[in-house]
C-alpha cells in the first residue's frame, strides 16, 4: 500500500499581485501524474488547500476538478483536512457528495472523536488503512479561557489540549483495530507549529497560536502512529528526526524566500509490516530568484539570466552605497523584451535620502497586523514593560475575529 502526503497548496496565493493559477495547474496535473505512475492507494492533504477561508471561484475549479480526476484514476481514496487558512464549513459544505468519491473531508473537530477516524478499504471491500484525520485544532477547540491566566497558563493548556486531542484519537483506532482484527497501519495528520520547525523569509507561515505559543514536539504523538502526515511549515522536515513524522512542505514556492528550495511529496509504503519513506521532486513550474547586490552584480547577473531564455521572476534588491533614483526604469532597461519579470524592486537606499535616513517608508503590504500595532507601541512611547502585555490582548482580538469570522460562514 502507497500513501502519497501532501500539504499547503495554497490555492488561488498571488505573489506581489501576480496571479499563479498556470502554476497551481501545472502542479496538480503533475500530481495526478505522479499517483498513477506511482500506483498510489491513498492520498493525503495535511491542510491550507487555500490561501484564504473564501476562495474564489477559480480557485475553488481547480480543487474540485482535481478531486474528480482523482475519483476516475486507480487511486482508491482521498484524506483532505482543513489547515489554518481554510474555512472549516466551506471544506465541509460539499462533504456528503464528495464522500460518494471516496474524497474523506475533515474540516474542524467536532465532540466525538471518532468522527476523525476513517477506516479505509481496498477495492476488495477489506480494511487497509486506518487514518485519524485531525485538522488544524483551532484555539477554542482545545483550551478554555479563564481570567488572570498567564502567558505560561496558556501555553500549558495549549499543549496539554493539543496532546489530549491526539491521545483520544489514537484510543479509538485502538478500539478500531481489535474491532476489525486487522494489523492494519494507523496514519494520523495534523496542521501546527513542532517545535524548531524550519520556516523561510517570505513564506507567509502564521503563528497559529497568540504569543507565538503550542510548538509540539514529537512526544505528543502517541506510539500507534505508524505515520503523522503534517502540513502548515513550507520546508520538508522532519519532526524530532523521527522519519515518520514529517512536513512535505508545500509544492510551491510561496515566496522568493523558498526559491531554491527543492519541493517536494513524501510517499510513504507499506509492506509486509514494514514501512519505507522517500520524497518525490516537485518540478519547477514558475522558476524565481532574488538577486542582491550592488548595480554591478545586479546588472551582470540579469545579462546572464537573459541569455537562459527563460521565464523568470526576479526580486531585486539593491544593497550599493550610491543612491540610485532611477533604479526601476535601468531595470526595466535591462529586461526588455527579454523573458525576465520583476515583480518587486528593495532600494532602501533612495528611502534613506528622501526620509532622512531616520525612518523608511513602508507601506501596509509590508508589514503584518502585529507589525503594525508594534510601530504603534513605540510611536506613543508604551513602557517596555506593558508592551508585551498589550501585544497578547492585540493577538487574542485577532484571533478572536478570524474565528467568528469563520464561525459566520
Amino acid at each position: 500500500m502507497k500513501i502519497l502526503h501532501t500539504s499547503d497548496w495554497h490555492l488561488g496565493r498571488a505573489l506581489y499581485g501576480r496571479k499563479r493559477y498556470d502554476e497551481f495547474q501545472a502542479f496538480l496535473s503533475w500530481l495526478i501524474e505522479t499517483i498513477k505512475k506511482q500506483q498510489v492507494d491513498v492520498l493525503v492533504v495535511a491542510g491550507d488547500i487555500f490561501d484564504t477561508s473564501t476562495p474564489n471561484n477559480r480557485a475553488q475549479t481547480l480543487y474540485y476538478q482535481f478531486l474528480c480526476q482523482i475519483a476516475a484514476s486507480a487511486c482508491h481514496h482521498v484524506i483532505v483536512v482543513a489547515g489554518n487558512h481554510d474555512s472549516p464549513s466551506f471544506l465541509n459544505a460539499p462533504k456528503a457528495l464528495l464522500e460518494v468519491l471516496n474524497v474523506h473531508v475533515v474540516g474542524a473537530v467536532t465532540d466525538d472523536p471518532a468522527d476523525e477516524v476513517i477506516v479505509l478499504k481496498d477495492g476488495h471491500g477489506e480494511p487497509m488503512v486506518i487514518v485519524c484525520a485531525v485538522p488544524y485544532l483551532r484555539d477554542r477547540d482545545i483550551r478554555t479561557v479563564e481570567a488572570g491566566e498567564t502567558i505560561e497558563d496558556k501555553e500549558q493548556k495549549l499543549l496539554s489540549g493539543i496532546r489530549q486531542h491526539y491521545m483520544d484519537i489514537a484510543s479509538v483506532a485502538r478500539q478500531q483495530k481489535v474491532v476489525l482484527k486487522a494489523d492494519i497501519p494507523v496514519i494520523a495528520t495534523g496542521h501546527l507549529f513542532a517545535a524548531g520547525g524550519q520556516t523561510s523569509d517570505g513564506d507567509g507561515v502564521r503563528e497559529l497560536y497568540v504569543g507565538s505559543l503550542a510548538h509540539v514536539s514529537a512526544s505528543i504523538f502517541p506510539d500507534v502512529f505508524d505515520y503523522v502526515a503534517l502540513g502548515h511549515l513550507h520546508i520538508p522536515q522532519l519532526v524530532g528526526g523521527h522519519p515518520h513524522i514529517r512536513y512535505s512542505g508545500s509544492p510551491l514556492p510561496m515566496g522568493f524566500g523558498e526559491a531554491r528550495q527543492q519541493k517536494v511529496v513524501c510517499l510513504a509504503e507499506f509492506s509486509a509490516g514494514e514501512m519505507q519513506v522517500e520524497t518525490v521532486p516537485v518540478p519547477v513550474f514558475q522558476k524565481l530568484e532574488q538577486l542582491k547586490g550592488d548595480l554591478a552584480t545586479i546588472t551582470e547577473r540579469i545579462e546572464i539570466l537573459k541569455e537562459q531564455e527563460e521565464n523568470i521572476w526576479l526580486e531585486v534588491t539593491y544593497t550599493g552605497i550610491d543612491v540610485i533614483s532611477d533604479l526601476n526604469t535601468r531595470l526595466n532597461l535591462m529586461t526588455d523584451e527579454s523573458c525576465i519579470e520583476i515583480l518587486r524592486v528593495k532600494n532602501p537606499r533612495i528611502r534613506e535620502q528622501i526620509l532622512g535616513q531616520t525612518q523608511v517608508k513602508e507601506t501596509l503590504d509590508d508589514l503584518t497586523a502585529k507589525e503594525v500595532f508594534e510601530r504603534c507601541l513605540s510611536a506613543h512611547d508604551v513602557p517596555v514593560e506593558q508592551q508585551e502585555t498589550l501585544m497578547l490582548a492585540y493577538q487574542e482580538i485577532l484571533s478572536s475575529l478570524d474565528e467568528d469570522d469563520l464561525q459566520a460562514e
